[in-house]
């Protein structure tokens, strides 16, 4: 058995792995690229290999940074089988063709500005037609039966945990008269995610290849972040504003609707029961057509949610379901939502703030100090979500300077991946440990520090493998092959990148303010303005070199 890296190295998004065993060659994943503009100009790129030699491919969930590239497989020619969990088909079915849509929008703005510039215009990755075809060629597989792709290669997909449909993978591959296990984890679980399932535990494998996204992180537990979220949303309430929730359409957004349906079973006392009410009395807008059908997918798959969850259904109990919750479709109920005073909440996608309606509801509530953006999951480095959870002051939305007034809140509890503990939690689990252990979708920091703690806890080898390795899995794990071929972005190179930019606009800013104040009309107010600015700007920096 052979693996070869082709995605989510060094990073986080763009999962795509190349798995030959037994005579065939088949593919694990076919993830977009996300974040900045250099990153997702990879997903242009041609793959790194013939898509019409691909025998097969198994589909570990339906996230775009692991799916987002099938459309553009099958545009090139690829025709066989694509085995995921029928939850993940029916995600997929409404995702990918979203994903077709937003290329082709993108393509348009995108030409616009390369024929001003003389260049020839491009075509989309893919577009919605082309994703809506794609979907024929999926084989929907049920969770915990092992599936017989060829005599010698034996596939099982095992709940996750991560969002509904999700999979860790063990593949079977019998050669030369030995049989080779690997587990592909996928995306790993929490154990605390609403609705779903914890994520299963493997025995036993030869090999593993492990997503690392919290590597060097706990998250908080998830009895806190629900009164947060309480507390937070009845805060800007009772303040008369917006709570502005960037959330990824699926997943993210139905288990925020369960929490909230959730929050009245908590805690009894008057002070809890007094923000819950101004809770229930809140509108409660979910303003993402994609999120809305993925509701509905949801509301189609329950046999999939947790114990807790079926106990509720079975009393007649929609968990997906409260007073006060309304579901935006058309462009002018969005719009609408933006020219309504009247405090409410409003979960709109994307999760990253990248596209979509969200992109509008920041810009009508950013500026104000009354509101609050809410962060609940993950923000890739470059990403507009990434500038403002990192404190920007200003961002620029649709081509305009927006002054980030707005109160704004990351509750790292929502997140869908295991956090350090549970991902150590489950290399601990297997009975028969793994020769050799492969982490991917992580930062370079995440990915070190896990490592590390692996290593030192269990002796077991570990690989943080890198864009376009290829490892034989023989009895010792061997690299025989690199594609001479750098991903850009990755969170140390961008430090140093910004860095290199700061230095020359630190000797911009120099210039700019030494020609203001020996301008003899400068009045002493703007002297003292620039002077604050400044001021500001050197506690900012202090604050990086004591961090």
């Amino acid at each position: 058995m052979k693996i070869t890296f082709l995605g989510a190295t060094r990073t986080v998004t763009g999962s795509n792995y190349l798995v030959e065993a037994a005579g065939k060659k088949f593919l694990v994943d076919c993830g977009l690229w996300q974040g900045k503009a250099e990153l997702e100009e990879e997903n242009y790129s041609e793959f790194e290999f013939n898509p019409q030699e691909i025998d097969f491919m198994l589909l570990t969930h339906a996230h775009i940074d692991h799916s987002g590239r099938i459309p553009k497989l099958y545009k090139e020619g690829y025709r066989n089988k694509i085995y995921a969990q029928k939850a993940t088909k029916d995600l997929c079915a409404i995702m990918l063709p979203d994903s077709g849509h937003i290329q082709e929008q993108e393509s348009e703005w995108k030409n616009r500005k390369r024929i001003r510039k003389g260049e020839k215009p491009r075509e989309p990755i893919y577009t919605a037609e082309e994703a809506t075809k794609c979907l024929e060629i999926f084989e929907p597989v049920k969770y915990d039966e092992i599936i017989e792709i060829t005599p010698e290669i034996h596939v099982r997909f095992n709940d996750a945990g991560h969002m509904l449909g999700s999979s860790i993978i063990e593949v079977w591959a019998k050669e030369n008269g030995k049989e080779t296990k690997a587990v592909f984890s996928g995306d790993l679980g929490n154990n605390d995610i609403p609705l779903l399932n914890e994520p299963t535990m493997i025995e036993e494998t030869d090999y593993l290849v492990m997503e690392s996204t919290y590597g060097s992180r706990l998250h908080m537990r998830n009895d806190d972040k629900a009164e947060i979220f309480l507390d937070v949303v009845s805060e800007t309430i009772d303040n008369g504003g917006t709570v502005v929730i960037p959330s990824f359409a699926v997943g993210r957004t139905q288990e925020i609707l369960y929490e909230i349906d959730k929050l009245k079973d908590i805690r009894k006392d008057e002070e809890f029961r007094k923000k819950y009410k101004t809770l229930m009395k809140t509108p409660v807008y979910v303003d993402s057509p994609l999120a809305i059908s993925a509701t509905e997918v949801f509301k189609q798959n329950m046999d999939l949610f947790d114990d807790e969850t079926q106990a509720e259904i079975s009393k007649g109990e929609n968990p997906l379901e409260f007073p006060g919750l309304k579901f935006t479709m058309t462009t002018e109920e969005s719009k609408a939502l933006n020219e309504d005073d009247t405090p409410s909440i409003i979960i709109s996608a994307s999760g990253m703030c990248d596209v979509g309606r969200i992109k509008h509801h920041l810009k009508h509530n950013l500026w104000n100090p009354k509101s609050t953006i809410l962060f609940v999951g993950y923000q890739a480095p470059g990403t507009l979500g990434y500038n403002i959870v990192n404190g920007a002051k200003t961002v620029k939305i649709f081509g305009e300077e927006i002054a980030v007034n707005a109160r704004v809140e990351y509750i790292e509890g929502y997140s869908g991946h295991a956090d350090q503990e549970g991902l150590m939690h489950f290399v601990n689990s297997f009975t028969k440990k793994p020769k050799h252990i492969f982490l991917v979708h992580g930062e370079e920091e995440s990915e070190d520090v896990l490592k590390e703690k692996i290593e030192a806890e269990t002796n077991l080898p570990v690989t943080i493998a890198s864009f376009g390795e290829t490892y034989d899995l023989e009895d010792t794990v061997n690299l025989t092959h690199t594609i001479e071929r750098e991903i850009p972005v990755t969170l140390k190179t961008e430090v140093i990148s910004r860095l290199e930019k700061l230095k020359e606009e630190m000797k911009d800013m120099e210039v700019s303010v030494r020609e203001d104040i020996n301008d003899a009309n400068l009045r002493d107010e703007d002297i003292f303005r620039i002077n604050e600015k400044i001021k500001d700007l050197e506690k900012q920096i202090l604050n990086v070199i004591e961090g």
